[in-house]
């Protein structure tokens, strides 16, 4: 099940949350600064154990001071025209999430979206690629939840658009 909300992902009670790091896993702006300040320190010292993470990857630590137990960190593509495998890597980003939620036993797991920020990707066919991967995985996950967090009211319309859409 795909589910949207219009909120703050470090509030919710979910059993991962995704977080769109950077390749060094250290924390930076936007929703990764977001999550590292509601986790406290212990994130990022559990983050420098990791040694950063590839495009398209993924990684897990414990939630900290989150109400999530798991922070599921992903780093996604800058966009460069879409003509450098961006689709492909953004894809992976959620399923590689997706994918290491269901081994860590997560039954409800939130994403924000992924490299539409400072990296530039498109909000519209990002939108779709993030959805297409998640219903695709979900097929293999019964009663796996999905929540796609916008956090703004114009992100979330077109999250809704895009999910009535398809």
């Amino acid at each position: 099940m795909i589910k949207l909300l219009l909120g703050d992902i470090t509030q919710l009670s979910v059993d991962a949350i995704v977080n769109a790091a950077n390749s060094s896993l250290l924390g930076g702006g936007g929703v990764d600064g977001a999550i590292h300040r509601a986790a406290g320190p212990r994130l990022l010292a559990a983050c420098e154990l990791l040694g950063g993470c590839e495009v398209g990857q993924a990684k897990i630590t414990a939630g900290f001071d989150l109400p999530a137990r798991w922070v599921i960190h992903t780093v996604g593509p800058v966009w460069r025209g879409g003509e450098n495998g961006e689709p492909e890597l953004l894809a992976s980003c959620y399923r590689n999430s997706l994918q290491l939620a269901a081994e860590n036993d997560c039954r409800s797991i939130a994403y924000p979206a992924i490299s539409t920020g400072v990296y530039g990707y498109p909000k519209a066919p990002a939108g779709r690629i993030a959805l297409a991967t998640l219903k695709q995985g979900l097929e293999s996950l019964p009663g796996m939840t999905v929540t796609l967090v916008s956090f703004c009211q114009a992100d979330y319309r077109l999250q809704e658009a895009l999910l009535e859409s398809g």
